[in-house]
């Protein structure tokens, strides 16, 4: 049997029981604090009636309560599945429904949802109610479960190949799938990230926290990262650019868990250096960083932001611009340690450099496959294909292109939306693009690019296609150009493509 992630939490307890492992609000939790209320936790759920391997839904904002909530589910054996606090009924049935929750800790808007899908859902025996006002009804409060059991050290049950995370990937199309994350997946990758040189994080260091908990880029290399080394996380509830980097200010923030949006936002302030001087590291992921925020923020601070690249299948880093001799922009870096690379074409065979290729991983942090067979997983051979699109340069450094589900084929020849995404953002008055496939009669698909101008720019749909002809084969321009105030984005600011072609015409 191998370890149990939650056991980060009791080891960090142990090593440094007094000094702060979260700072919310006015609060500082110290690790010992932590790993008592796990404890409790742990308990209550298994006095629920609940048994290792069940599933326990926990849609809480970045508050302590998750961080209890999450270690606490896997210390007592149990399956977290982490859901987005932003759900909507729908969505929630259908993760709730799909996992086989017995048991859903969350707000009371949460649990209102969840009481208008009852019948929908008879697997679901306890909702618990952590954050929001206290029911009126029946429904137990979290802090009362744990208030009501006894402070007792509690064994950390199950690790290894167990399933610890079940959660749910957007996916390009179709209904979610819940990908299942082993203790040993994660626990992997908390060890890979920590064998890059220089280190990312330290015990000394104080993390921020504001990219949601529920999603896999805030669940490991934030909250696993943050008991891994048993340092201080800065839980923020939602990012204001001013307010959020006031309180890295304030809290002495040295290593910065960040997407695009959130530079883009903080490249803009005037405060910008005075309120990211403590900060020695700055990582982005989830999409691509534009290349002029990268230049503002180098410019007023000193900080390079560097980049990566990883999946919620891989726990989820895989490649990132710490590994490589010089970050490049637009580019996504080179392998962490212990991950394997390889791009390949449609027949599975290397391409040759320069060429572009499906990549594809094997490294012990990958994924068991989907709920609830393990189907799509790692073959027999230990790789996996991700379904994205990348090339490697003269020095070894990747670049990714696109997704495969997302290309577009225009009479036959492939054309990348990411091509064509990054030759529009280097107009300059364009401030955001999204390339996507439209039906044509003549020629199976067509370029189409919704475009956000920047603040008293004007461009015609002929200006856009003929600054793209300068860059790229006709085939690759837009025949159909749209303007738009903005696009809708995920959580962690990944354009919602699906949203955008289910309007498009």
């Amino acid at each position: 049997m191998g370890e149990n992630l939650a056991g980060l939490v009791r080891a960090a307890a142990r090593a440094r029981p007094g000094r702060p492992a979260l700072l919310f609000r006015s609060e500082r939790i110290t690790w010992a604090d932590i790993d008592a209320r796990v404890d409790r936790a742990a308990a209550a759920l298994l006095g629920l009636g609940l048994h290792p391997g069940d599933r326990v839904a926990v849609q809480l904002g970045n508050t302590p309560h998750f961080a209890v909530a999450y270690f606490g589910t896997l210390r007592a054996g149990l399956v977290s599945v982490p859901l987005n606090t932003g759900y909507t009924g729908r969505e929630l049935q259908h993760a709730l429904a799909d996992s086989g929750a017995r048991a859903l800790i969350t707000s009371d808007t949460g649990a209102a949802l969840a009481g208008a899908a009852k019948d929908t859902l008879p697997d679901l025996e306890h909702v618990i109610i952590a954050e929001g006002g206290r029911p009126g009804d029946a429904l137990p409060h979290f802090d009362d479960l744990l208030a009501a059991v006894p402070g007792t050290s509690v064994r950390d049950v199950g690790g290894g190949e167990d399933l610890a995370v079940l959660i749910y990937t957007s996916g390009t199309s179709g209904v979610p799938k819940g990908a299942m994350l082993s203790h040993r997946a994660l626990l992997a990758n908390l060890d890979q990230v920590s064998r890059i040189e220089p280190p990312v994080l330290g015990r000394d260091d104080v993390l921020l926290l504001v990219l949601p908990l529920f999603h896999v880029y805030g669940l490991n290399p934030g909250l696993g990262m943050l008991a891994y080394h048993g340092a201080a996380g800065l839980l923020v509830e939602r990012f204001d650019p001013h307010d959020t980097l006031a309180l890295v200010a304030r809290h002495q923030v040295t290593c910065v868990l960040g997407a695009p949006p959130m530079y883009v936002a903080w490249s803009k302030l005037p405060e910008l250096s005075d309120g990211l001087a403590s900060v020695r590291f700055a990582l982005s992921g989830s999409a691509p960083l534009p290349a002029e925020a990268l230049r503002q923020i180098a410019e007023g601070t000193g900080l390079t932001v560097f980049e990566g690249y990883g999946l919620t299948e891989t726990a989820p880093v895989l490649i990132s611009t710490l590994m490589s001799d010089v970050p490049k922009p637009d580019s996504i870096g080179r392998p962490i340690p212990d991950v394997d690379i390889k791009l390949v074409d449609e027949q599975g065979d290397e391409v040759d450099e320069d060429d572009h290729g499906e990549i594809m991983v094997r490294g012990p942090n990958l994924f068991s496959g989907y709920w609830p067979d393990g189907a799509g997983g790692p073959g027999a051979d230990g790789w996996w294909p991700t379904g994205d699109i990348a090339f490697a340069d003269e020095g070894g450094d990747l670049h990714l292109v696109d997704r495969r589900t997302e290309l577009i084929l225009v009479s036959g020849f492939n054309v990348y939306p990411r091509e064509v995404e990054i030759v529009l953002l280097a107009h300059p008055e364009v401030a955001e693009v999204a390339v996507i496939a439209v039906p044509d009669a003549m020629t199976g698909e067509a370029v189409k690019a919704v475009v956000v101008l920047r603040s008293g720019a004007a461009l015609t749909p002929e200006a856009v296609i003929t600054h793209c002809e300068k860059s790229l084969a006709r085939f690759k321009c837009p025949s159909v150009v749209e303007f738009a105030t903005d696009l809708p984005h995920t959580i962690i600011g990944k354009v919602r493509k699906g949203q955008l072609r289910s309007t498009a015409v």
